[in-house]
């Protein structure tokens, strides 16, 4: 069952927009609205995960990687977040494909979001098989002198305390290891809010990208301010 529900499941520039509205006879006077003011040289972010970073059954410009761009930008960030997210990914599937979509870029990226292992938790596969994975996508990102934040998963309780006390552990013990900031349990949100996710029960709404959005940007923000 979990593995049905988951493979349905990745120069300084200014602008000013103003927009005046007409004025009706009553005489209201016209609005002005602008556009946030982005600076600095260009950062690169690149998002790999599964489906919630690809966005599964949401509009491309409703993924996490394009509302978080937005939200990156709408506080003056010159960010360009690329979605590499797949649906239905395990930390496996991420590994064999990460050479190929490193070297399909024109450019390395500046900063590199891992968001794998929901799957591997939610099929039951083994939680050492998932941190020799992501221990393996780090060494290789570390090897090309990519940044790395790593997004935190955690296991359901219903797998027991045993294997989630082992899957939990792994991204801690991997952000120290590889020097990586850790990005709390970023679907938190929809845990304790189910209105923001999908009729599955898995996947999050527009909103609850909204939501998740605006747990992690603060973090994300204050990384791409130090590159």
């Amino acid at each position: 069952m979990a593995q049905r529900i988951m493979s349905k499941l990745m120069v300084p520039v200014m602008a000013l927009l103003l927009a005046a509205c007409g004025q009706a006879d009553g005489g209201a006077d016209a609005k002005e609205t602008a556009a946030p003011v982005v600076t600095g040289e260009p950062v690169t972010v690149l998002a790999f995960g599964d489906s919630l970073f690809a966005g599964y059954k949401l509009a491309r410009s409703e993924s996490y990687p394009a509302k978080l761009e937005r939200a990156l930008r709408a506080r003056g960030l010159n960010v360009t977040v690329r979605n590499a997210g797949v649906s239905g990914d395990t930390t496996a599937a991420g590994l064999q494909r990460l050479d190929f979509v490193l070297d399909s870029l024109s450019t390395p990226p500046d900063l590199v979001l891992v968001e794998l292992g929901a799957n591997d938790m939610l099929r039951g596969l083994s939680a050492g098989d998932a941190r020799a994975n992501l221990d393996t996508i780090m060494t290789k990102l570390n090897g090309r002198d990519l940044p790395v934040m790593l997004y935190e998963m955690k296991a359901a309780p219903n797998l027991g305390g045993e294997y989630g006390g082992e899957f939990n552990s792994i991204y801690p013990t991997l952000a120290d290891k590889h020097d990586a900031e850790l990005v709390p349990f970023f679907i938190e949100p929809l845990i304790f809010d189910r209105s923001l996710v999908q009729s599955d029960q898995v996947h999050p709404t527009a909103e609850g990208v909204d939501a998740m959005v605006e747990k992690t940007v603060d973090d994300i923000a204050e990384r791409v301010e130090e590159l």
